[in-house]
């Protein structure tokens, strides 16, 4: 029996510890160097050669950011994009708040 309240026990902090770092949100900068930057590139101006090929945005872009709402912004991240390029959703590998801090990540790369 004791064995059994000690397994249960340590399953049970376990599981606490997993959800609380699921719901740690990542910030922004490491989501960007995690998932973007292979074809926006480090900088932004989406100079890759994944990003040559894809077409991708040029996230340093002053008119682009005029012409650009956040949620636009948002949605593109969360369900991808396929008019100007192929552009994958991330809406099974970020959190709403996370896509939502990338968002302002973006709009501070404006040239």
């Amino acid at each position: 029996m004791r064995l059994c309240l000690v397994v249960f026990f340590v399953a049970c902090l376990a599981m606490i510890a997993v959800a609380a770092n699921n719901n740690r949100a990542r910030s922004a900068p490491v989501l960007y160097r995690k998932y973007c930057v292979s074809c926006h590139g480090s900088d932004g101006r989406a100079q890759t050669s994944k990003g040559k090929f894809s077409h991708a945005r040029d996230l340093t872009d002053a008119q682009w950011h005029e012409d650009v709402s956040d949620e636009r912004i948002f949605n593109s991240i969360m369900n991808g994009r396929n008019v100007r390029g192929n552009m994958p959703s991330f809406s099974d590998k970020i959190s709403q708040a996370e896509a939502e801090s990338l968002v302002s990540f973006v709009r501070r790369m404006r040239g």
